[in-house]
Order: structure tokens, then C-alpha cells, then sequence
């Protein structure tokens, strides 16, 4: 089977500005946005370490929750900045300067006070050959279905980054409380989107089966190229270090082969890096390049990953018509772009008025991606 990076029988993406794209808002009763995000991850306030002479730096913010709530966020301009959901637990130490940051961001936050505990904290220690180190320094406080209020659970979309059995489990006890709240509140919730992002220590051949399974209960599973061939035992990397883009699509044919979605018309994102994302449905597949082609522009790809779930998520409910996987490439475009703006720095981009990030509009860059998939 061969795979083209693109399809060249459909015309190129248009280009157009995001806010155009972003036209869209499905507005609440209450004159706000729907909720169109929202992740279970977790929120970290990380320590890092980097080898000497770089001094160390405290409290940066971190988790995949936070991360992929960002790369919601920096494709969601005011007012649908308050659609982007996520939770963040706030321990007996938690800084100030944090909640005043994450405030600035004017998301849909729901703190919650733990003052009985210590905000969970992560140790990371950069090594040589970018090998880096974690360690979690205060236990940690998952978030589970029980932990949405009644706004999160009627989001359109949600971030599950768990084991195969954990997505199974958080899907359908989320689709349980969603049916009660309908019942109490009287009013139907369509389905929302599940993205499933496995977690890599889980992502084993002994995991392969329960993994097919977990398939059918998401929409969109998104493993990065390392994992989604550890879960068949094989490498899916060069000798030269570059992604083999052959098993990466011989891998993702086995999962839709098998399934993805109750019906079947789920995909696979891979996320690979530098070597960008591999786009895979039954009826759609094609490679998109990562955005910074200069590693020199890439300071830290920590949260890179789960910037592009958030900007995948949020494309794949806004991208289009209406809601759903068809929206896939054009919520590639997305993801690609959010991932871009979260590895040019240690630690969260940064907002400037105007809805700037790190000294760049979200609309500019989108419109020089879609330039470049066109030169392709």
C-alpha cells in the first residue's frame, strides 16, 4: 500500500485567517461559550534541572493537563477562550503568581482547594542527548470522571491521557453521569468526542489487547511513533534517528483494521516529532509536516505533545460544519500549529495583548502552515 503525504486528487486547504475558521461559537444560555474542551490530565508545577552552567528553574507550570488546555487555548481566541475546560488542584503551597498567570489565560479553570496537601510537583533533569529525567516529588491527585462539575460534563470533547482500561472506564462512566445530567436537567447531550492519549509506560505488547478494545470506546487515539510501536514490541525509528514512516503506517493500518470508534470511523494521530504528525482513517491518510522546520526554534518539546491534542480537540469540534472526525486533517492543521507555540520555551507560551503568543498572532501562523502544505 502505498501512502502519499498528500492526497493530491482534493485541492489544498484554503487559506484563510483562524478567526474566519473560528466563526463558529455556539453560544449557552448564559451568553458564553459551550464548552468545547475539556481535559482529565493533570496539573504540575515542575522543578527543572538542566546540566550546568543553565541555572535550574521552580514552579513552571506543567502536566499534561495544563498543556494540552494551552494548546486548546492558543487556538481559541476570546470569547471561546472560556470554552477551553481543564482542572487545576491547588495544594497548601500553590503560588500566587501561578493562579494569577493561568487567570490571565481566561479559560474555563475549575480550581479546586486541596489545602490538606501539597500541590503535586515533578522533578525533571535534563542529561546529555537531551535525555531527560522525572520524578514526581508530592504524590499525585488523578482526575476522573466524579471530578467534572455540570458545565465540564457537557463538553463536546475530552482528553483522556490513560491506560487502555482507564479510557474504557473514564468513557463510559463519563457517558453515564452525561445521561443523568440529561435526565435531571431534562434536555439531550449529544456524544462527545473522546481523544485518548496513551501513557508511555503503559503502552506494551501485554497492553495489545485490552488497547483494542479501548479503541472502540474513543474517537481518536493519539500515541506518538515511539509508542504506538512499542505496543507491538518493534521499533517505528531509523538507524539515522528519523521516524520509519513504514511501520508507522503498517502499525496504524493493524488498529484500523480492528476498529476505531463504535462504528469504525475513528483515526489514528502519530505524533512523530519533527517528522510532524501521520493522519490515519479508513478513508483519510496522509503525513503533515511539523511547523518549525529549524530546530533551532525548538527551546523545550516538553508539552509539545499534549499542545497538539488541545489544538487537535478543539479542531476536530470547530473545524469544520459541524463537530465530529471528518474534521481530521483541518484539526491536524491545529494541533501542529498549538504544538509550535509550546516548545519555543521552557515551560507555558507566552500572551501579549492583542492575543499574541511569544510575539506571534495564532491567524499569521496559521496562514503560513497552510502556505507551506501547499509548496509541498
Amino acid at each position: 500500500m502505498q501512502h502519499l503525504d498528500r492526497d493530491t486528487s482534493e485541492p489544498p486547504l484554503p487559506v484563510s485567517t483562524l478567526l474566519d475558521t473560528l466563526s463558529y461559537i455556539n453560544m449557552a444560555d448564559d451568553d458564553a461559550p459551550a464548552i468545547d474542551f475539556v481535559s482529565l490530565g493533570m496539573f504540575i508545577l515542575d522543578d527543572i534541572e538542566f546540566l550546568p552552567p543553565k541555572p535550574p528553574v521552580r514552579d513552571v507550570i506543567g502536566g499534561a493537563g495544563a498543556y494540552s488546555a494551552m494548546g486548546a487555548r492558543i487556538m481559541s481566541p476570546p470569547p471561546l477562550s472560556t470554552s477551553v475546560g481543564w482542572i487545576v488542584d491547588e495544594g497548601s503551597d500553590f503560588p500566587a503568581q501561578v493562579r494569577q498567570t493561568i487567570e490571565s489565560w481566561d479559560t474555563h479553570c475549575l480550581f479546586r482547594q486541596t489545602p490538606d496537601r501539597l500541590t503535586t510537583r515533578g522533578w525533571n533533569g535534563y542529561g546529555e542527548n537531551e535525555h531527560r529525567a522525572f520524578k514526581y516529588l508530592t504524590p499525585k491527585l488523578r482526575i476522573d470522571h466524579d471530578s467534572l462539575d455540570d458545565n465540564l460534563l457537557e463538553s463536546k470533547s475530552y482528553h483522556l491521557i490513560c491506560s487502555p482500561s482507564r479510557a474504557m472506564d473514564l468513557a463510559a462512566n463519563i457517558l453515564r453521569r452525561r445521561k443523568d445530567l440529561s435526565v435531571h436537567t431534562d434536555r439531550s447531550l449529544p456524544s462527545p468526542l473522546f481523544i485518548w492519549e496513551p501513557v508511555p509506560d503503559l503502552c506494551t505488547p501485554e497492553e495489545l489487547e485490552t488497547c483494542m478494545q479501548a479503541l472502540r470506546h474513543v474517537h481518536v487515539v493519539s500515541p506518538n511513533h515511539g509508542e504506538l510501536g512499542d505496543f507491538y514490541g518493534q521499533s517505528t525509528t531509523q538507524a539515522n534517528g528519523d521516524v520509519d514512516r513504514e511501520a508507522v503506517q503498517d502499525c496504524c493500518e493493524k488498529w484500523l483494521a480492528s476498529g476505531i470508534g463504535e462504528d469504525g470511523s475513528g483515526a489514528v494521530v502519530v505524533r512523530a516529532g519533527k517528522d510532524g504528525c501521520y493522519v490515519a482513517s479508513r478513508s483519510k491518510k496522509l503525513w503533515l509536516p511539523a511547523y518549525h522546520r529549524d530546530p533551532s526554534k525548538v527551546v523545550d518539546p516538553t508539552g509539545g505533545g499534549n499542545g497538539f491534542l488541545g489544538g487537535l480537540a478543539v479542531g476536530l469540534v470547530r473545524g469544520g460544519a459541524s463537530s465530529g472526525v471528518q474534521n481530521l486533517e483541518e484539526a491536524a492543521v491545529w494541533g501542529n500549529v498549538a504544538a509550535s507555540f509550546c516548545i519555543e520555551q521552557v515551560g507555558m507560551p507566552q500572551l501579549e495583548p492583542g492575543e499574541v503568543w511569544n510575539g506571534d498572532r495564532v491567524e499569521d501562523r496559521v496562514r503560513r502552515y497552510r502556505e507551506m502544505l501547499e509548496a509541498v
